[in-house]
């Protein structure tokens, strides 16, 4: 995807670590920081880790699934659940934990308006 046009026209990653799925964030918020730079290049912006499901779940994780519930459900089942949310902080879509990041592209791209 054409980052630096993206990133120009408004496009931000962010991601939100969470232990919730089989203690798989344990470490610490500069741990796993670190792993996500060091083994996968990551770039984003990436915050200290939160909770997605149950009482304690994060304000902006309880209002993103109230937008955009799930098929059998509105909680999260798994990491790497995706939301898509446009530049007038509309919930627009949501992407399940098997989805990979470039099946977004076409979304993106359509509400960046570069119909590439």
């Amino acid at each position: 995807m054409h980052d630096e046009l993206a990133e120009s026209r408004g496009l931000r990653i962010l991601g939100f670590p969470c232990n919730q799925f089989g203690s798989q964030e344990p470490g610490t918020n500069a741990e796993v920081k670190e792993f996500a730079q060091g083994k996968y290049g990551a770039q984003f912006d990436l915050f200290s880790k939160i909770k997605v499901n149950g009482n304690d779940a994060d304000p902006l994780w309880k209002y993103l699934k109230m937008k955009q519930g799930g098929t059998f459900g509105d909680f999260i089942k798994w990491n790497f659940s995706k939301f898509l949310i446009d530049k007038n902080g509309q919930v627009v879509k949501r992407y399940g934990p098997k989805e990979a990041p470039l099946s977004m592209k076409p979304d993106i791209l359509k509400y960046l308006d570069l119909n590439v």
